[in-house]
């Protein structure tokens, strides 16, 4: 990809490794990482949701090294080091600007590709109509109501976690 004159877009959660050179364009979407895994719980959950807090659990507290990993190991593999071509955009600056975040971070990384001026960006609403369980609420802070106290200090009893949450002003 590197040596094609197209722009590629490649989409993961996992954490950057060697693959990924410093000067490849990245456009990385961060959240709140209470916010963060209160959604992928709730994701693997779904089919049974009596099993949210202990998927929630074993997010937050699993020592694995493979794949996504922990939340705050993963962000930070991203923002540290800084580099030129690597940009942070905030789940809150998507969903109420979702037009003007996208291009703002897509003229840093990837100036190429130019906005079509017809384009419509669907609403929540109509992205909740398409998938309910994917498209859930919509908004940020859903750790306030839904996750419990133990686990929220579980959470900041995550050296990685507290580093990120610092690196990207959340603290």
């Amino acid at each position: 990809m590197r040596a094609s004159d197209q722009t590629h877009f490649v989409k993961t959660h996992q954490p950057r490794d060697e693959n990924v050179h410093d000067a490849d364009g990245a456009i990385c979407l961060v959240r709140d990482g209470r916010d963060a895994l209160v959604s992928w719980a709730r994701q693997r959950s779904e089919l049974d949701d009596r099993r949210y807090e202990d998927e929630l659990r074993t997010l937050i507290t699993k020592p694995d090294t493979r794949g996504a990993g922990q939340w705050g190991r993963n962000i930070s593999s991203w923002l540290v080091p800084d580099a030129p071509n690597r940009v942070v955009m905030r789940f809150e600056d998507l969903i109420h600007a979702p037009a003007e975040t996208v291009t703002a971070a897509m003229a840093l990384v990837a100036p190429g590709p130019v906005p079509q001026p017809d384009a419509v960006i669907p609403s929540f609403a109509d992205l909740h109509t398409i998938d309910d369980r994917f498209f859930r609420r919509g908004i940020t802070g859903t750790h306030h109501d839904e996750l419990p106290t133990d686990l929220n200090q579980a959470f900041w009893d995550q050296p990685d976690n507290q580093t990120a949450m610092d690196l990207l002003g959340y603290r």
